[in-house]
């Protein structure tokens, strides 16, 4: 996520920001500039979604169009004449927000289901009156419900300890479902299906005995060996789709290292010392960086540092996650399609050949240093 400025006194602003708290000049986010600017253009007046006061958004809109182009995705939002409702929806578009920030930066703008039938939509549901049909957070078909208890951080928090997951947010949540979606979009041309297959394994045994499985057994020894969490064992869509949400996680925060000028005083986790280390920040775009080894090692670097300072501060390693040579495989297919379906790779027949070199090693129990399987 960048660091915004306003356009008037240079006030830093961050993404969420309305207004200037500076000079108070209106701020809304352009998603086709993708700057936060101010929201009262000359000439057109304030553009701002309708969504501005019910659900808080501070983003742009077109000429003619009612809502900005992350809410033109919405299709249920709940009732908000109802109890927290819309305080949780609030927390919901947030994150949402967020998630289609990192998709448009990449060139990533699903269609919507008025643009066609299998567009992408969104269900933001409460639970209903009876306890033994609760919402479930999920996708089917391009459409993803999300149930809006996960905004509330106490439930999300029961939920993660019940389940036994190291991290639960709602930014991941949208981050994991919204790649069920790509998925499909991938998998629509059948060489990416095959190299799916050859990264990930074959994902036409039953998925719900597989899920039964996994809830019922827990995830395989070592898990930890082969997948980026423990849930990414349990069937091969999943797996994609939590390596597709860490890709995001590192590209994101990468970009928001770069902006704060901080990674350079980060202490190596081999043992250097800050002193004799390149002071200078992160000095790439991480979504247009063709060099995924190069983003790789700087986020392991990253990580390391940012889970030391929340563990100064008394909190839980804000990654908790350990990244070994077939995750990181999985992690550069997601970065290899993703440049190649928004045009900044080179020859996929190439990058193809290197995936599918990863593969072999992944079939054949290869165990490889990070450096060496990212090259």
């Amino acid at each position: 996520m960048k660091l915004f400025a306003c356009a008037i006194c240079s006030q830093p602003l961050h993404f969420e920001t309305s207004r200037c708290d500076s000079c108070g000049t209106p701020q809304g986010f352009d998603p086709g500039e993708m700057e936060l600017v101010p929201a009262e253009r000359p000439g057109r007046g304030e553009m701002l979604c309708a969504n501005a006061e019910p659900g808080g958004c501070n983003w742009l809109t077109e000429p003619g169009e009612p809502f900005c182009r992350a809410c033109r995705y919405n299709r249920t939002i709940p009732d908000l004449s109802q109890g927290d409702n819309t305080q949780l929806w609030r927390t919901i578009e947030v994150a949402k927000r967020r998630m289609f920030y990192s998709l448009f930066r990449f060139g990533l703008r699903p269609e919507t289901r008025l643009e066609a039938p299998d567009g992408l939509a969104f269900d933001f549901l409460a639970d209903p009156t009876d306890p033994s049909r609760p919402v479930m957070t999920g996708h089917s078909d391009g459409l993803i419900t999300v149930n809006i208890k996960e905004a509330d951080d106490v439930e999300r928090e029961r939920r993660r300890r019940d389940l036994g997951e190291a991290y639960r947010t709602l930014l991941g949540h949208f981050r994991h479902e919204i790649a069920h979606y790509f998925w499909g979009v991938l998998t629509r041309d059948q060489g990416a299906l095959e190299q799916f297959r050859e990264v990930f394994g074959d994902e036409r045994p039953d998925y719900g005995e597989a899920l039964a499985r996994y809830y019922r057994d827990g995830p395989p020894a070592r898990w930890q060996d082969h997948f980026v969490s423990a849930y990414a064992s349990s069937h091969p869509w999943e797996d994609f789709a939590e390596t597709w949400a860490h890709y995001f996680h590192m590209v994101d925060t990468l970009e928001t290292a770069c902006f704060l000028k901080v990674f350079g005083a980060a202490p190596d986790p081999e043992g250097e010392s800050p002193a004799s280390q390149d002071p200078s920040p992160i000095d790439f775009d991480p979504y247009s960086e063709p060099r995924f080894e190069r983003m790789v090692q700087s986020w392991m670097r990253l990580a390391f540092s940012l889970n030391l300072l929340n563990r100064s501060m008394g909190m839980p390693d804000l990654y908790p996650f350990q990244l070994s040579p077939p995750a990181v495989c999985k992690l550069s297919f997601v970065h290899a399609w993703i440049r190649q379906s928004v045009g900044r790779a080179g020859r996929t027949d190439t990058a193809m050949a290197a995936l599918r070199a990863m593969a072999e090693g992944l079939r054949s129990g290869m165990s490889a240093p990070a450096e060496d399987i990212v090259k």
